[in-house]
């Protein structure tokens, strides 16, 4: 699929952008994009918020940053999630996800 990411800069250092989270698969990774959201499959199950914090860990660690830089605003319970992270100069947080979104799941 070759869907743009949809995304918004705050800053010179934030950026807020959707993900669309998979949890309990049996492969995790990120990679794609549906509706111009970026997919995110984790391994653990909705339960207790415990997808919610493998979708930070992922994010964090795909974009080079700390766990505490991303914040997930809107959509704890849902599957379609609004992500906001900081701590990255914006540009470079636009190339790190336009990758991810252009690639198969890493």
């Amino acid at each position: 699929m070759n869907e743009r990411l949809d995304y918004k800069q705050i800053d010179a250092e934030t950026l807020r952008f959707r993900v669309r989270v998979t949890p309990g698969a049996k492969q995790a990774g990120i990679g794609g994009t549906h509706d111009g959201a970026l997919k995110v499959a984790v391994h653990t199950a909705p339960e207790n918020g415990k997808a919610n914090q493998a979708v930070i860990k992922a994010i964090a660690k795909q974009l080079g940053i700390s766990k505490s830089r991303v914040v997930i605003l809107a959509g704890q319970t849902a599957r379609v999630k609004s992500i906001e992270v900081g701590g990255l100069a914006a540009a470079e947080t636009i190339e790190r996800l336009t990758a991810l979104a252009s690639s198969p799941r890493q």
